[in-house]
């Protein structure tokens, strides 16, 4: 079997990168590179075809755990390491293109937190906690896995929005089903948040669900 080195100058990944851009390769190709080499028994191209294959292409491959890259053969803890990295300043890119704005939406909040949380398997729960200009202060993971109300409590959510003195909040949650049609839990959760939100006196601006392409947003149906 031919190394990708012995391959024509015009046929390698690299050499066509530097030559016609980034644009012009296949996802194979963009893979091999990030892989570098293959095996004895496949070429890198090779062994990024049949990766792309396994998890059923770029989105597999992100959402896939350490576990399940570690089961590929030809994979080991350099090159997963590798496509984990990459696959991560995919997501800060786009994530720091919102940073800095107003988020005075539901969209703009979708902009910002679909790069981050599509993909995952458990439900993350985030609060925003936003100055009087609507300006992001901080990001504070709440929970992490099934929601209910015992897990998001109030005090754990507006905990950091009172010590850092903000003026309002958002909170934000992912659907790993892709669907952001919000649940009864989710609605009652945003009830009960919304009644904290006023004895405090830290408004509660929108609780936006992201789900696979398109969101839901609690203050646009009507919710709070």
């Amino acid at each position: 079997m031919k190394s990708v080195r012995e391959w024509p100058e015009t046929e390698r990944p690299r050499e066509r990168l530097l030559k016609e851009g980034a644009q012009s390769l296949s996802d194979a190709q963009l893979l091999a590179i990030i892989l570098r080499t293959g095996s004895n028994e496949k070429s890198v191209i090779d062994t990024a075809i049949e990766l792309l294959q396994e998890f059923g292409g770029l989105k597999g491959i992100e959402g896939a755990s350490i576990k399940e890259l570690k089961s590929f053969k030809g994979l080991g803890n350099a090159k997963i390491a590798q496509i984990k990295a990459s696959f991560e300043l995919g997501k800060r890119i786009l994530t720091h293109e919102v940073k800095g704005q107003v988020l005075n939406s539901a969209q703009i909040v979708y902009k910002y937190f679909f790069p981050k949380l599509n993909g995952l398997k458990k439900e993350v729960f985030i609060a925003l906690l936003l100055d009087t200009k609507l300006g992001l202060i901080k990001e504070v993971k709440v929970s992490e896995g099934t929601l209910n109300q015992s897990l998001i409590h109030p005090r754990e959510v507006f905990k950091e929005a009172v010590k850092e003195s903000a003026y309002a909040i958002i909170v934000v949650h992912n659907h790993p089903s892709g669907d952001p049609t919000p649940s009864e839990q989710d609605i009652e959760i945003t009830k009960k948040l919304k009644k904290a939100s006023e004895i405090l006196e830290i408004s509660l601006l929108d609780h936006v669900i992201i789900g696979n392409g398109r969101y839901f947003s609690m203050k646009e149906h009507g919710i709070i």
